[in-house]
């Protein structure tokens, strides 16, 4: 069989049919992870409030998509940060799967870093492109999950369990929404897809919920066990 190579950015549904089994879950899932629980610091607080100044009285469906990210994205997924769990921009991916290889570029991760090199995406995210060059932030953003689960299996994370749960989010504007995946049959010819979608949170007015469910997405991540964990100097 011929190998497909898939690009992320051109993804379409029709691609990832032929590829995967695709099952989209209408389902409240951010609920099972308390972010409401997650603490914040008097300094993450005041530290939401800053990006808030920067956007909150303009007008930023109107921005264009680098001056968004910097301005009101990028910032808040720093303060998710912990340990060696470090927020990256404009990473370059690839996986294999049986009879497909994809590769591409995600807009955001949240994962683990070691000497400046991410080993195990936790949250890929998707800044949507707007206008008539835009497309369907979702379809691009399923094949970033796929990538991650094939290099957080490969790497053990979850003890290299099969299913791999990973997480994802797309952004238009300031308006996130974030997914939960699980992925199944890693080694198969056609690996099973299932992901499920929060509801849509403004940033504007949920900067808190967005930072804690960062956080509490994060923190989930960090319990999951490595099948060989980094050694330590003795």
């Amino acid at each position: 069989m011929t190998m497909l190579r898939l690009n992320l950015s051109s993804l379409s549904l029709s691609d990832l049919h032929q590829c995967v089994q695709l099952e989209e879950i209408d389902f409240p899932w951010e609920a099972e992870l308390k972010p409401e629980t997650v603490p914040l610091t008097a300094l993450e607080q005041q530290q939401i409030q800053q990006v808030l100044l920067h956007i909150v009285q303009e007008k930023v469906h109107l921005f264009n998509e680098a001056t968004i990210w910097a301005r009101a994205i990028y910032p808040l997924m720093m303060l998710a940060e912990q340990g060696q769990v470090r927020a990256w921009a404009e990473v370059a991916v690839a996986a294999s799967y049986g009879h497909f290889y994809l590769e591409g570029v995600v807009d955001g991760v949240l994962g683990q870093s070691v000497w400046g090199r991410l080993e195990t995406p936790y949250l890929v995210m998707v800044e949507a492109t707007r206008g008539v060059a835009g497309h369907n932030p979702v379809f691009q953003l399923y094949g970033q999950l796929l990538a991650a689960a094939q290099m957080n299996w490969g790497s053990g994370y979850g003890n290299g369990a099969d299913p791999q749960t990973v997480f994802g989010c797309y952004t238009i504007a300031d308006t996130w929404t974030f997914v939960r995946a699980r992925v199944t049959g890693l080694e198969s010819e056609r690996p099973r897809l299932q992901v499920m979608a929060s509801r849509e949170y403004g940033e504007k007015t949920e900067a808190v919920a967005i930072v804690q469910i960062l956080k509490a997405i994060v923190g989930y991540c960090l319990t999951q066990p490595l099948s060989h964990p980094p050694a330590r100097f003795m």
